[in-house]
C-alpha cells in the first residue's frame, strides 16, 4: 500500500518508515500537518499515519481536513498517541480517524491495524468504482431516453427540453430562433411499395442529410414518424427559409427512387418554418403549431417545397 507518515519527530518518523518499507509497503513523509495535507492532496494514499500531538495543525484536525475533501480516494487514518494523549482518542475518531496507535507499538500491532486498513480501502475503492459505474450506465441511459433509435437524432423529448430552453433564453434576452419542420412527401406510399426497411434507410438518409447541412447550432430532432424538426437559432425567417429551402434541394438530390410515385420519382420532402418572438409573448406550442401550419400549406401547394409561417402557397 502507499502510506503518509506525518510525524513532527524525526527520529520516529525515520524508523516508522523503515519498517514499513520493510513489510513492503511505499512511503511518503511530512514533518507536520500543513505539509501533510499538501502531500496528500493528489497523491493517492492508502492509509495516513499521523502523530496526534504536531504544530499548528495537530492530528484530528488534519484527519477532519483530509476528510473533508471529496474529491480524494478513502485513506485509512491511523493516529498516533503516547499513553499521555489517550483521552483525545475519542476526538481523533470522531474527526474521522479510523484507529489509533499508542506508542510505543511493536510490529505486530502495526501489521494488524495495515491488515485492517488494506481490507477498509479496498472495501472503499470497489464502492467508488462501482459509483462510478453506476454514474456513467445512468447517463448512458439518460442520454438514450433521449436518442431515437433509428435515426439517432434527439427524440421529443430532448427536442421539447431544449426547445424550453431556447425560448426561456430569447425572453430573457429578446433574441429570436426559428424551426423547420421537414415532412418525407408520400412516405406511405413508400413503405407501401418499397417495406419497411426501405423507408427506414430513407429516414435515416433523410436525417443525415439535414444534420449535414445544418450550421454549428443548429440542431435536429425527429418530430415523430416521418416528420423531422430543424432548430436554426439566431435566424431571421427569411434566412431560416433559405436554409430550409437549401436543404429540401440537397433531399431531392439525394436522387433516392420512390417505387410508389412512378418510374424516375424521387423521394422528396416538404417543410413549414416558424420564428419564435419573443416581444410577442410566444410560446412553444405556438412556434410548432405555426410551423405544423405552415407545412401544411407546402403539401397543399404541391409538395416538394418550404413555406414559411404565413404564407399560403396553392397548386
Amino acid at each position: 500500500m502507499k502510506i503518509l507518515i506525518v510525524d513532527d519527530s524525526p527520529t520516529p518518523r525515520l524508523l516508522l518508515k523503515r519498517e514499513l518499507e520493510g513489510l513492503g509497503h511505499e512511503c511518503l513523509v511530512a514533518d507536520d500537518g500543513d505539509s501533510g495535507l499538501e502531500t496528500f492532496q493528489g497523491s493517492d494514499v492508502d492509509v495516513v499515519i499521523s502523530d496526534w500531538m504536531m504544530p499548528n495543525m495537530d492530528g484530528d484536525e488534519l484527519c477532519r481536513r483530509v476528510r473533508s475533501d471529496p474529491s480524494a480516494p478513502y485513506a485509512y487514518f491511523i493516529l498516533l498517541t503516547s499513553l499521555d494523549d489517550r483521552k483525545h482518542v475519542v476526538a481523533g475518531m470522531e474527526a474521522g480517524a479510523d484507529d489509533y496507535l499508542t506508542k510505543p507499538f511493536g510490529e505486530e500491532e502495526l501489521a494488524t491495524r495495515l491488515i485492517a486498513a488494506a481490507r477498509v480501502t479496498a472495501l472503499y475503492r470497489r464502492l467508488a468504482a462501482q459509483q462510478t459505474e453506476l454514474e456513467r450506465l445512468n447517463a448512458v441511459l439518460f442520454e438514450d431516453s433521449r436518442r431515437d433509435q433509428l435515426t439517432g437524432l434527439g427524440n421529443r423529448r430532448r427536442q421539447d427540453e431544449d426547445l424550453e430552453v431556447l425560448a426561456a433564453r430569447a425572453d430573457r434576452y429578446g433574441q429570436g430562433f426559428c424551426v423547420a419542420l421537414f415532412d418525407v412527401d408520400h412516405f406511405k406510399a413508400f413503405n407501401d411499395t418499397a417495406g419497411h426497411l426501405a423507408g427506414d434507410h430513407v429516414l435515416r438518409s433523410v436525417a443525415a442529410s439535414l444534420v449535414e447541412q445544418c450550421r454549428q447550432g443548429d440542431t435536429v430532432y425527429r418530430y415523430g414518424g416521418e416528420e423531422l424538426l430543424v432548430v436554426l437559432p439566431d435566424q431571421t425567417l427569411e434566412s431560416a427559409t433559405t436554409a430550409a429551402e437549401r436543404m429540401r434541394v440537397m433531399i431531392e438530390d439525394l436522387a433516392i427512387e420512390h417505387p410508389g410515385l412512378g418510374p424516375r420519382k424521387v423521394v422528396t420532402v416538404s417543410a413549414g418554418i416558424s420564428r419564435f418572438e419573443p416581444e410577442r409573448g410566444d410560446s412553444v406550442a405556438g412556434l410548432l403549431e405555426r410551423a405544423d401550419t405552415a407545412l401544411y400549406s407546402a403539401k397543399e401547394g404541391g409538395r416538394n417545397r418550404a413555406v414559411a409561417s404565413g404564407r399560403r402557397v396553392l397548386s
